[in-house]
């Protein structure tokens, strides 16, 4: 079952063109990661699909939901957290999880589950204005998760996190993913999106050139090798061999038997293809 399909997405602000027709589905509990640029389109998608921005042609459902015409029944199917902070600094986390909740109808209850998954109990009395960027980004996270979406839209949620916070987030979205969630992801973080996403779709300069799981655009695109490097007659040699030629496995057998290798290191990888694709430059602000 599809809960994001897109089909001829475009937006157009007079005359440049944001997103240039782009088309593609997400799957219930997938998690997609749309990766590109700064301007290829990215955020101008996602608020097309969150009913932020109106396109200027084609067409999108979220949760069985048409973004132009049933925008209301969809916001209560998703949650939304955009990269840049939009909470109340000066109420507490609690209180702007209780406020966000009772403009949708939810007990407090609903909020201190909210809390208590991101662990943010012991944090609830604070000023959100007090905290660290990876608490407020927890809150915005809970804030989104209330009244349990079926779709959720992250923009760069883990940007400028420290490595236990980004761990703590991709946690929290495998065990979503596992409970039927649909992911809908943005981020620079190659890593982050080969490890978490069940497939990506890369823009570049509004258009979609790559859609497929990361290890499948890996292998079609790029390739994987191998690269070593060892000592051999006094001198540093190097080889580069590709993973799927036959030979290779007899090569490298060859090579770790008889010869002191210094470093093996494998290549071919999403940041690789992204670069590929994208021409390895900054699309147009």
């Amino acid at each position: 079952m599809s809960m994001i399909e897109v089909a001829g997405l475009r937006k157009e602000f007079g005359r440049a063109t944001a997103v240039a027709g782009i088309s593609f589905a997400v799957s219930e509990g997938e998690v997609f990661g749309l990766l590109g640029p700064n301007g290829a389109g990215k955020t101008t998608t996602v608020r097309m699909l969150t009913g932020l921005l109106q396109p200027t042609s084609g067409s999108a459902t979220v949760a069985g939901c048409d973004v132009r015409r049933q925008r209301q029944r969809m916001l209560s199917s998703i949650g939304v957290v955009f990269e840049l902070p939009a909470l109340y600094p000066r109420l507490s986390v609690e209180e702007n999880l209780r406020l966000s909740g009772s403009l949708r109808g939810l007990s407090r209850g609903d909020v201190l589950a909210a809390m208590e998954r991101l662990g943010l109990t012991e944090q609830r009395r604070r000023p959100v204005r007090s905290l660290s960027k990876g608490w407020r980004q927890r809150t915005m996270i809970a804030r989104a998760m209330l009244g349990q979406p079926k779709v959720l839209f992250l923009d760069e949620p883990t940007s400028g996190l420290d490595p236990n916070a980004t761990a703590f987030l991709h946690d929290l979205l495998r065990s979503l993913r596992d409970e039927g969630v649909t992911i809908f992801l943005t981020t620079h973080d190659m890593v982050e999106a080969a490890e978490l996403c069940d497939r990506v779709g890369i823009l570049s300069r509004g258009e979609l050139v790559a859609l497929d799981a990361p290890a499948a655009l890996v292998e079609r695109l790029q390739g994987r090798s191998i690269r070593l490097t060892w000592w051999e007659a006094g001198s540093l040699r190097e080889a580069s061999i590709p993973l799927a030629d036959p030979s290779t496995p007899a090569f490298l057998e060859e090579v770790l038997a008889q010869r002191r290798i210094l470093q093996i290191e494998t290549t071919g990888t999403l940041d690789d293809v992204y670069r590929n694709v994208t021409g390895g430059q900054e699309a147009r602000a």
